[in-house]
């Protein structure tokens, strides 16, 4: 349950709670207030095109799974083809012996196929995954002119995608939360964050982004929610940016390799249940396929356990399949 500086992914969090936590090194779950990898860059306009951009995955492991006999296929799955249905069974047999708390969707946009596996209705915490629904967020009260975003404000936005910048998530949810603290809440259960629940009793200021949790079927909803709905020069501003993201959101979904042209948003941190992992984002021509994985290590395990067991996952489902 803490928030700290450079390289981790919620970083204010720590600096609130460092009065009542015991005091450990100060590294949080998904962002940087550095300028790494263009982090003080101003993103363009909503309207602009991005194209996605392949970088090589940083990820534990490189191999592909073992290959698939064709006739030996697990359980039918509806909508997914036998070579997936393997992997859903070899990704089912990992987890179970993977450390914490892991729940994992995977969801295909062409046919409307989804798949899940482990504690995919369990509540945990967010971390910085909800920096893109309070991106979507402020991108579309802009459009509907609720809110007037400024050049300052799109380079925050910027960084708080690229790598995953807590600074400028913290500088976004005090100018545009609301004199309540709530606008941004009421709204991403539009964006299919149903279970999302603020966290009381971590911040002075309720609700913050840093203390909230949800499912992995939320972070399903909410990127399948980005990638169909968003008005397109907004939606293809957001796959752009993740699709590029700083080395330290190379691993999770970017794991499935260059060739499935990855994109991403990960959230990370210790907490008072230790630490969590946290990736979601899209494979395959089109972003035909979104994977979600949450990962509550609750004692059992740490950082390199967790982001493990995420880029295990992505590279079980994806590598050397044909997309």
């Amino acid at each position: 349950m803490r928030r700290a500086t450079a390289g981790r992914g919620s970083g204010r969090r720590w600096a609130i709670l460092v009065t009542v936590l015991s005091a450990v090194s100060g590294i949080a779950g998904c962002g940087t207030a550095s300028s790494a990898g263009g982090a003080s860059t101003t993103p363009p306009p909503v309207t602009s095109s991005l194209e996605p951009t392949t970088l090589s995955p940083t990820s534990a492991s490189q191999s592909a799974p073992p290959p698939r006999s064709s006739s030996n296929c697990p359980t039918v799955v509806a909508g997914f083809d036998c070579d997936f249905q393997q992997r859903f069974a070899t990704v089912q047999a990992y987890v179970a012996t993977r450390p914490g708390v892991v729940g994992v969707v995977v969801h295909d946009r062409q046919t409307g196929a989804v798949w899940r596996t482990g504690a995919t209705d369990t509540a945990m915490w967010t971390e910085s995954t909800i920096k893109l629904a309070m991106t979507v967020d402020l991108f579309l009260r802009d459009r509907a002119g609720k809110i007037s975003l400024t050049s300052a404000d799109r380079s925050l936005i910027q960084r708080m995608l690229h790598s995953s910048d807590d600074n400028a998530a913290d500088s976004l949810w005090f100018k545009y939360a609301g004199p309540d603290h709530m606008a941004f809440n009421q709204d991403f259960g539009s964006y299919g964050m149903t279970s999302l629940v603020p966290q009381r009793g971590y911040s002075n200021t309720f609700p913050y982004w840093g203390f909230q949790k949800c499912t992995p079927n939320d972070l399903d909803r909410l990127v399948n929610y980005v990638l169909d709905h968003l008005p397109s020069d907004t939606r293809q501003y957001i796959v752009g940016q993740l699709s590029a993201v700083d080395p330290n959101q190379q691993w999770g979904v970017w794991a499935a390799g260059p060739a499935a042209n990855p994109g991403n948003k990960d959230g990370w941190g210790p907490e008072d249940n230790g630490w969590v992992m946290n990736t979601v984002g899209w494979v395959g021509p089109g972003q035909r396929y979104t994977l979600a994985v949450m990962n509550e290590l609750r004692g059992h395990g740490g950082e390199d356990d967790g982001r493990t067991t995420d880029s295990h996952i992505a590279q079980l489902l994806f590598t050397g399949r044909s997309l």
